[in-house]
């Protein structure tokens, strides 16, 4: 009679093995999906890991095939869209490419928590990091960390090249300067701008695209106001403005600084867009239902996620591989 798992301790692949009936090479074809495996033995194979609730080491897997299935994540414990969605873009990325992710959500960038966090995962054996950068913080970090080969760093922007790793963004300058230009198309001559906080890489990114567009229309730079890309920043920003002779449009750097903008704009009896246009960025959900619904920029952030998980295996393969820029798209709707 054959020998199954040992009470107290969790199933081996021996154990798969004898309850199948097969040899733990055969196991390893199935769960590694390598070799040809006829398909009732395979039925079998699985079978018995359903019924033995049985999970692969992966470790062990590491150290036969060379490769690790574990990708580590660090990021912000920012709550903002951006960021958010960056991380969930590269989860499932990692997912629908047979990684696992082990997350390091840091409440601030320092050197401190950086290291500690890249130390963390290479111990854990990971096969690569994404390094989630919206800040100009980490770029002073970037060079002084122990990165392994397969490091991606996402950020729309960077302060200096690293031979140690590669960068996927969008361009966030592009973004800007389309919708800003679309702005001026539609006859504006005064744009204000809304902007992010400055040591943000995306609401850097974000002005200058606003001031390229200005520029090749010779159009001089309207008011300008710094918000925390916030709802109440938004609101707080109008009602400054509203104190002063309004504009043609405002080009808004993310969405939520739009809601609350349009909020005091309605408050006081503006009118969007019959009295001045407005653009945000993001296109986050639910900026189709603002009233009125928000023209604005969309990211792509499931490619995001897809282009760093494809440069994290291209590294691991050894091949080159070059940085990833994607471009943003704006969306029509109508509040400009």
């Amino acid at each position: 009679m054959a020998k199954h798992k040992t009470p107290g301790r969790p199933p081996a692949m021996t154990d798969v093995a004898a309850l199948a009936g097969v040899s733990h090479q055969t196991v390893s074809r199935v769960i590694n999906d390598k070799g040809t495996v006829r398909p009732e033995t395979r039925e079998r194979v699985l079978s018995a890991i359903a019924q033995l609730g049985y999970r692969p080491n992966e470790a062990a897997r590491a150290l036969v095939t060379r490769r690790s299935r574990l990708i580590g994540i660090i990021t912000t414990q920012f709550v903002n869209y951006g960021p958010a969605s960056t991380l969930l873009g590269v989860q499932v990325a990692a997912k629908q490419a047979g990684f696992y992710v082990s997350v390091a959500s840091l409440s601030e960038f320092s050197q401190e928590t950086l290291h500690d966090a890249v130390d963390l995962f290479l111990g854990q054996g990971v096969a690569g990091i994404v390094l989630i950068a919206p800040v100009i913080e980490v770029a002073h970090e970037l060079h002084r960390l122990p990165l392994p080969p397969a490091t991606v760093v996402i950020s729309s922007a960077w302060t200096e090249d690293s031979p140690q790793v590669s960068r996927v963004g969008v361009d966030q300058r592009a973004g800007a300067r389309r919708a800003v230009r679309y702005l001026v198309e539609q006859g504006c001559k005064s744009i204000v701008h809304f902007a992010g906080p400055e040591n943000w890489f995306d609401a850097e990114q974000r002005r200058e695209g606003w001031l390229d567009a200005l520029a090749e229309a010779k159009l001089e730079p309207s008011l300008e106001f710094s918000g925390d890309w916030s709802a109440s920043s938004g609101y707080r920003m109008a009602q400054e403005l509203l104190s002063a002779e309004l504009p043609d449009a405002i080009f808004v750097a993310n969405d939520q600084m739009s809601l609350g903008a349009l909020r005091a704009l309605g408050e006081a009896g503006v009118r969007v867009p019959e009295d001045l246009l407005v653009v945000g960025f993001d296109d986050e959900p639910g900026s189709e239902f603002f009233r009125p619904a928000l023209t604005t920029v969309r990211q792509d952030f499931e490619n995001v996620g897809t282009s760093a998980v494809e440069l994290i295996t291209q590294r691991l393969d050894g091949r080159e591989v070059a940085d990833r820029i994607i471009q943003p798209e704006l969306i029509l709707r109508h509040s400009a």
